[in-house]
């Protein structure tokens, strides 16, 4: 028998017995949450879950997906520098700087910020209200201190 005969006659025979041994001893206990729908992080509510959905999530899919696909396209030059030569090498500068202008474009325009849902409330506020108390902060003269720090700025 030769390699080739035995990796395409074993080899499947062995995937089959390991998947049926899988499913034979898996242990299978299915309850609600487990069969519930999940996406990204948000639990759907009440069947709703396009609408649920936050598109900046795509966003940052897409873009895995673009530079996935540049490892992809530029492996071959890698292995192969050597007998491309300078056309080779000005055809990747000119993909590299497409795909880094177009990156630069996404982060100026803040596509890749993702907004909270949440309420938060030390982001309301006044200003005024924090900088008159931490001056009065800095201004307090330290416990068991005979000199007063005054201002420490």
């Amino acid at each position: 028998m030769t390699s080739t005969t035995f990796f395409f006659v074993f080899i499947p025979i062995l995937a089959v017995i390991l998947l049926a041994v899988n499913l034979l001893f898996a242990p299978h206990n299915p309850y609600q949450e487990k069969d519930s729908v999940f996406e990204c992080g948000f639990h759907s509510f009440l069947g709703q879950n396009r609408t649920q959905f936050s598109i900046s999530f795509f966003i940052f899919a897409l873009l895995f997906l673009l530079f996935d696909l540049e490892i992809l396209l530029v492996y071959p030059y890698v292995v192969s520098a050597y007998t491309n030569g300078i056309y080779g090498l000005v055809i990747m500068l000119i993909f590299f700087l497409a795909l880094t202008l177009g990156f630069a474009f996404e982060l100026g325009k803040n596509a890749l910020k993702i907004d909270s849902r949440q309420n938060l409330q030390f982001l309301n506020v006044e200003t005024e209200r924090v900088y008159s108390y931490c001056d009065e902060l800095i201004t307090t003269p330290v416990l068991g201190s005979t000199n007063s720090r005054k201002t420490l700025k």
